[in-house]
């Protein structure tokens, strides 16, 4: 009998936790399951978005964190994707524009997905992304 899996949660590193909390739950719209610490002084965060979950862990412990991010730390986070289902691509790449957040226009990948792309505070990558040929109401896990 295989594993019973029942989701996927990554982990990522970020240098500053009240704005990886500010983009993932006020802009993008994930709630706080649970964090350590209040404030300025949380050092991880358990974030979900009806089935999507992300953890957010700080980088630094209190008292060690350098005044700007590491370049070289932050250049290898171009490597981390993040995927997430969304069938209502336009109204993302508004909401996104709404909220000062960079994004390019959705386009539609050779593999047949239509994908919007951007960033989080930390370099991460976000891809918005639903099949063309699933209709809006789709939940693409028929």
């Amino acid at each position: 009998m295989g594993l019973a899996i029942r989701g996927l949660c990554p982990l990522l590193s970020v240098f500053d936790m009240p704005s990886s909390i500010h983009f993932y739950r006020d802009v993008l719209g994930f709630v706080e399951v649970r964090k350590s610490g209040e404030g300025d002084d949380v050092g991880w965060a358990w974030l979900r978005h009806g089935e999507a979950e992300v953890m957010l862990n700080t980088a630094y412990d209190v008292g060690e964190r350098p005044p700007m991010p590491d370049a070289g730390r932050v250049s290898a986070h171009a490597d981390t994707i993040l995927y997430m289902g969304c069938p209502d691509l336009d109204g993302a790449y508004a909401h996104l524009l709404a909220h000062g957040v960079k994004a390019e226009p959705p386009e539609v990948a050779p593999y047949g997905m239509r994908q919007l792309y951007s960033k989080d505070p930390d370099g991460y990558g976000v891809c918005f992304q639903w099949p063309v040929d699933q209709d809006q109401g789709s939940t693409g896990h028929e």
